[in-house]
């Protein structure tokens, strides 16, 4: 391709309204321009880069048996209505109507439609397992879209869905799919970790994230410093608390005036925050539920929001419901006596005379002990916390440590949610009906673009991996239009990448060479040639990998073998 005939509007000026590398960058380089809040248009040189992901995602997806098909943006409501999910799906789901006044919406997912096509077409266990994907354009009314194409309304998703007879061969697809998600990343050279993860609104259990690692990322990962542990922190787990001492003294009450926080109650009674306990009320279907964690730890709303009983989403009450509730305003609240019922994390369980609030203001309860004091109900002791970094691992294999990712991909074990709902059984060996158990596969096309930028760049621009870049070569002409030695030069060696199926970008454009350079340095292409004057008086071109070291001399002769050699 010729730069002078490409549609690469590149900028000098950092967007003031892009906060991270990946969306400076896209804008920059001429990749991307947004139509609307979370709504872009890609241009050539990025949707080279769409089309080269979406070919790496296709062949491996065929070679592990997957069939493609393409489903339609726009579904019906009455699909979406058959699972309850019509109802359940908040604003993020676009609902409009057609001309004769029939719901429809912006496809955000298609678990309903697979599982429609599914009913209508396979009706037998020999048709089965089977597994369908696509590559298509989604549509979630995100409130606050942000990060440029990280966190748009708009996006490009490949999505698939499996069903099986039986969980043993649902586990030996879904470990084909977490497999070649783990090739699909590693033929992009990203550095990723798969995680388990939390199912959110899809449903179902046993999912896995795979995380890009990136300083940007929106998501903490938590894994083992000596082992395989790695989860979402919203998932992670940490081993068990050590066996809870006996108890010591006994239970009494003291003033703790103007003590509203777990570190000014330690500071005046001189107990880490270790030997206290906090309760906080969320609410709760019959009224407001409270959890009690230790006073160092934090609530993982994502673990609590499961408990029976809780609103999910978790929201905290108000100080009007927690008074009315117990009698005090929060910084206060303790289990002993609590009007409410409770849940207690396992790690707040195993400490002994701890100190917690009395439920009246401005007093605590210290040395309380559990059965001792306060019994807990059987099924009441839970997971309700954040891991910390530095804590044992659940394997034994060292302790955990904390990164940044960015969601990349996302498998779900459905089981029989989205089948058994829909009707969407097949007839067994004996004839009789069977509901398939369904799994789901997501990795986001566009957002890969972002996290791929994440972590290859630097201050001056992007630095492509090379199974992903626009171009596989970069030729800058300088004086193009005015040597007719440079022009020569660069048009040979153009024709000559091309005959050896180099994807080649050859700027013939008029620009200084200062503009010329900066440029091929913002748009990243690996491998960057620079044909001038001087160096063709002394039969040489000047080569410069975009991943670092300087320009050097090499013969015009041999500068596709070096290309060739650095790959």
């Amino acid at each position: 391709m010729r730069q002078s005939q490409l549609l690469l509007p590149t900028l000098k000026e950092n967007p003031a309204d892009a906060d991270v590398a990946s969306h400076r960058l896209m804008l920059r380089a001429g990749l991307i321009r947004q139509v609307a809040a979370g709504v872009y248009t890609w241009l050539p040189l990025g949707l080279r880069v769409i089309r080269k992901l979406e070919n790496i995602i296709r062949e491996e997806l065929n070679r592990s048996g997957a069939q493609e098909v393409l489903m339609p943006v726009v579904q019906p409501a009455e699909l979406w209505e058959e699972t309850g999910r019509w109802a359940k799906m908040g604003p993020e789901l676009l609902r409009f109507e057609d001309r004769h006044d029939r719901d429809f919406c912006l496809g955000p997912t298609h678990e309903e439609i697979i599982t429609d096509l599914f009913r209508r077409e396979v009706h037998s266990y020999k048709q089965l397992p089977c597994n369908f994907y696509q590559i298509q354009t989604k549509f979630r009314d995100e409130i606050r879209p942000r990060f440029g194409v990280m966190r748009a309304r708009e996006f490009t998703m490949k999505d698939g869905y499996s069903f099986d007879l039986d969980q043993a061969s649902f586990d030996r697809t879904y470990q084909g799919m977490y497999d070649c998600y783990c090739r699909i990343l590693s033929r992009m050279d990203l550095d990723f970790r798969p995680v388990e993860a939390d199912a959110g609104n899809i449903g179902g259990s046993n999912t896995h994230e795979f995380q890009v690692l990136a300083e940007s990322g929106e998501d903490t990962i938590v894994y083992a410093t000596g082992g395989d542990y790695a989860a979402n922190l919203e998932r992670a787990v940490g081993a068990p608390p050590s066996p809870r001492p006996e108890p010591g003294e006994a239970m009494h009450t003291v003033d703790t005036p103007d003590c509203t926080t777990i570190a000014a109650v330690g500071e005046l009674l001189s107990l880490p925050e270790t030997q206290c306990v906090k309760t906080m009320l969320v609410r709760g279907e019959d009224g407001p539920i409270a959890i009690v964690l230790r006073g160092d730890h934090e609530l993982n709303e994502i673990k609590v929001g499961k408990l029976p009983g809780v609103t999910n989403p978790v929201t905290f009450a108000e100080e009007s419901e927690i008074i009315s509730a117990v009698g005090c305003r929060p910084g206060s609240i303790g289990p002993v006596n609590l009007a409410v019922p409770f849940y207690v994390d396992e790690y707040a369980y195993a400490v002994a005379d701890f100190c917690c609030g009395a439920n009246e203001e401005g007093r605590h309860h210290v040395n309380v002990n559990w059965e001792r004091d306060l019994t807990v109900d059987a099924g009441r002791v839970v997971d309700a916390r954040n891991v910390v970094a530095g804590e044992p691992a659940p394997d034994g294999q060292g302790t955990l440590a904390f990164l940044r990712g960015i969601e990349v991909g996302h498998i779900f074990q459905l089981g029989t949610i989205y089948s058994e709902a829909m009707g969407a059984d097949v007839l067994d060996q004996d004839g009789k009906p069977l509901v398939p158990i369904m799994g789901c596969y997501g990795m986001g096309v566009t957002r890969l673009v972002a996290a791929i930028i994440e972590q290859n760049h630097d201050e001056v621009g992007i630095k492509w991996p090379a199974p992903v870049a626009p171009f596989h070569v970069h030729i800058v002409a300088l004086n193009y239009g005015k040597s007719e030695a440079v022009r020569e030069a660069a048009d040979a060696l153009y024709q000559a990448c091309l005959d050896a199926d180099m994807e080649v970008l050859l700027d013939d454009t008029d620009d200084r060479p200062g503009v010329k350079f900066a440029d091929a340095d913002l748009i990243g292409i690996p491998h960057r040639i620079t044909v001038g004057d001087r160096a063709l008086k002394e039969g040489n071109v000047e080569y410069k990998a975009r991943t670092g070291g300087e320009a050097e001399p090499v013969p015009v002769a041999d500068i596709l073998r070096r290309i060739t050699q650095e790959d």
